[in-house]
């Protein structure tokens, strides 16, 4: 058979169309996820629905399915239970977590942004392995920036003296926090708010994937929403003290490394911050202890010194 005709097409022909090998169309028939092609004759045939099946295969596998997965969701597609539904959650799942627009940029407005101090390859080189840049094929001066949000922030942090290595170091151990904080979302919506959906008799391809879809849509602007707020706690609870802590020890002429905790009495504790408050407490008794020490080093150089008269003062 001549193959190219609509409808009917020969291995070789399927194999060129969907961008695949006629080695992987024999796979997936040996898995039984294609089925195989119709006897005419002595040459087998593909048609039309062959076609379409293999392109919902690569598709599917490019949203990260394994086959076996891929074949319980054609057999329950195959056996009148629908894919549309299951496919449009996947689309919603796939579906963009932000209202953020990508922007391009080049190699010479990177280099005025940071004011002059052009990135050098390793630093691109770094940014475009986390994503914040990514090359424009054939082209290596054009770069697409997929968050102009985060070069903002790379370019601020760098104007305020913070090396590009300080950046994308801080930047890595960030998103490994924050990609734990995404798998601990899903989880906890998957089981309080997914699971009648995707656990129910037909799985994620019953009637409810429709309504599962729509969660997942309503979920999206809740997660980021969560994160913002809870950070805003956390620096307000947390950059105060952090600070105010600093500043502590460089007033005490003290390295952090250098600090010792001592004990103090409740009561002496519970007075002491009766009389300066709480906050103030800890450097209250660092004052007066650094006075006393001060006061007995004065009385020491006193009691050393010859008096006004030129005559040693008797004990």
């Amino acid at each position: 058979m001549s193959g190219g005709t609509s409808g009917s097409y020969r291995i070789e022909d399927l194999a060129h169309l969907t961008g695949t090998s006629v080695r992987t169309i024999r796979a997936y028939q040996d898995r039984g996820v294609l089925p195989r092609p119709e006897r005419r004759g002595r040459a087998g045939a593909y048609t039309d629905a062959h076609l379409v099946r293999l392109r919902r295969i690569a598709d599917l596998l490019d949203r990260g399915y394994t086959l076996a997965s891929i074949k319980e969701l054609l057999d329950a597609h195959d056996t009148g239970r629908g894919l549309s539904g299951v496919l449009g959650l996947i689309a919603e799942a796939d579906g963009p977590w932000s209202t953020e627009e990508p922007a391009r940029i080049s190699r010479a407005q990177l280099a005025e942004r940071f004011g002059g101090d052009a990135p050098d390859d390793a630093a691109i080189a770094e940014a475009v392995e986390l994503g914040v840049l990514e090359q424009v094929p054939g082209d290596g001066e054009e770069f697409v920036v997929p968050s102009p949000q985060e070069l903002v922030v790379a370019v601020e942090l760098h104007a305020a003296g913070v090396p590009l290595s300080a950046i994308t170091g801080h930047l890595r151990e960030l998103r490994t926090q924050v990609e734990h904080m995404a798998s601990r979302f899903l989880e906890f919506a998957t089981e309080h708010v997914l699971a009648p959906y995707l656990r129910g008799p037909h799985g994620p391809a019953g009637p409810d994937a429709d309504e599962a879809a729509s969660l997942v849509r309503r979920m999206r602007p809740l997660a980021r929403q969560t994160v913002d707020a809870e950070l805003a706690r956390a620096m307000g609870m947390l950059a105060s003290r952090h600070l105010r802590r600093h500043l502590v020890a460089k007033d005490a002429g003290t390295a952090a490394e250098e600090a010792r905790f001592v004990r103090v009495p409740a009561d002496t504790m519970r007075a002491v911050e009766a009389l300066v408050g709480a906050e103030a407490a800890e450097r209250f008794i660092a004052l007066a202890a650094e006075r006393e020490m001060r006061a007995r080093a004065l009385d020491a150089l006193a009691s050393k010194t010859p008096s006004v008269t030129g005559v040693d003062e008797q004990p």
